[in-house]
């Protein structure tokens, strides 16, 4: 990740209750969960905080789940602003110009399906703060 000199200095910006859980008060970091945020509305939630100054650590569209096939979404952002960075501007507008020109499935999923979803999410963010996933699932 980007802020490995920095400590602290970071934020998972998430609707995936699985990262929130096991995460929050874990490291260095702050867990912004807002639960009540489509994928979507998780990008847009970024765009702000980047149009505003933060640091984008994490590309938006990382993993390979398409962003309409999953509700879950987690990105790593600065706490405090460090001024604009057009390269980050660009890169979360065009995530969410790429979300909204994909067909929207309007899926309901059950119960396993969306653990599935949160498991490769909270991977994804696992790998990109260096934490190691299965010790975080394994203790409670």
């Amino acid at each position: 990740m980007a802020n490995e000199g920095n400590p602290g200095d970071f934020s998972i910006l998430t609707n995936n209750p699985l990262v929130e859980s096991r995460l929050k008060g874990r490291g260095a970091w702050s867990v912004d969960y807002r639960p009540e945020l489509s994928l979507r509305e998780i990008l847009v939630a970024a765009r702000d905080k980047v149009y505003a100054g933060h640091t984008l650590y994490t590309h938006p569209l990382s993993g390979s789940v398409k962003p309409n096939e999953t509700p879950y979404k987690s990105v790593i952002i600065s706490v405090e602003p460090h001024g604009i960075n057009d390269d980050f501007a660009v890169m979360i507008a065009s995530a969410i110009e790429t979300f909204d020109k994909l067909k929207d499935f309007k899926r309901e999923y059950n119960d396993r399906v969306l653990k599935d979803f949160q498991l490769i999410d909270y991977t994804l963010i696992c790998g990109a703060i260096g934490f190691d996933a299965l010790s975080g699932l394994s203790n409670k």
